[in-house]
């Protein structure tokens, strides 16, 4: 694990240190190290919103300090599938909720509101289920470049604890991990996005902690002020099954205004173990 994190600091090195891909059209409407939680930055200031939905590859920029920011899956379905084993999840208010702190750092809570999974055995007519509250999750992220947009490059940590919350709804286990966004602005209206993420899971069944890799990288594309399109590809290895795991995801999104933004699409997979995913959600900033 550690070897991944080394090459993803390498590789970030190696990207501060070619020259810039476009100059900035974003300048720091504020110097934002004079506000605080305690001493928000005016809403006539804030920065551009930017979520970490609706792709997997995060966002490096962190939420204007003393501000509020919920990021929701309304509604996401996910069927697998893993040798003869079966599985469907959808999720309803799946709501990850956002304070900034200070000019480059964010805490977060993500709080799965209503969770149902079914798992059967190929062959088999009846679906075992179980409902109810999810997982909640703890993170925090840093920004270290580029959050104040004078830059093309900008790169942060998030890390997070996953509590075993939600019963057998849940995943039964503490998890945790490491996620290291990075953006690149490389024209007016285009953004490419780069990530690797390091995961601890647990296997309920198993009973057992195995390590997951999961790199990502995304082109996201403004054809107006309010629309623009998320492309996506997303490849995952772990320990347990030792294979990788593709799919490709698309992802429209709609701003409405400066605060509120829509977004809906679907993962689409690259060979047969790889999850399938169809989601809508919104950003609403406060």
């Amino acid at each position: 694990m550690f070897t991944h994190l080394r090459l993803a600091a390498a590789a970030v090195a190696l990207l501060a240190s070619v020259p810039s891909l476009a100059q900035s059209k974003f300048d720091s409407p504020y110097d934002s190290a004079h506000f605080s939680l305690r001493n928000p930055v005016p809403r006539t200031q804030l920065r551009k919103l930017q979520p970490d939905r609706p792709g997997v590859t995060e966002s490096p920029f962190t939420v204007d300090a003393g501000h509020f920011q919920l990021e929701t899956d309304a509604f996401r379905i996910i069927n697998s599938r893993e040798d003869d084993q079966r599985r469907r999840e959808w999720h309803a208010a799946y709501a990850l909720a956002k304070l900034g702190l200070s000019r480059r750092t964010d805490v977060q809570v993500e709080v799965p509101l209503y969770s149902v999974q079914k798992q059967k055995m190929a062959g088999e007519t009846d679906w075992e289920r179980h409902s109810g509250f999810g997982d909640v999750t703890l993170r925090l992220k840093h920004n270290f470049v580029g959050d104040d947009h004078q830059d093309p490059l900008a790169f942060a940590a998030i890390g997070y604890v996953r509590l075993p919350s939600g019963g057998q709804a849940g995943e039964g286990g503490v998890e945790a991990g490491l996620v290291l966004p990075v953006d690149v602005a490389i024209h007016d209206h285009w953004n490419l996005e780069a990530q690797l993420e390091t995961d601890l899971n647990y296997d309920r069944d198993e009973d057992e902690h195995y390590v997951r890799l999961m790199p990502s990288v995304a082109v996201q594309h403004e054809f107006t002020d309010r629309l623009s399109l998320l492309l996506e590809g997303v490849t995952q290895w772990n320990t347990q099954q030792a294979r990788w795991h593709s799919s490709v995801n698309v992802a429209p999104v709609i701003s409405v205004n400066d605060n509120f933004q829509v977004d809906f699409g679907g993962h689409f997979a690259l060979n047969r173990e790889t999850d399938r995913e169809f989601f809508v959600g919104f950003t609403l900033r406060r």
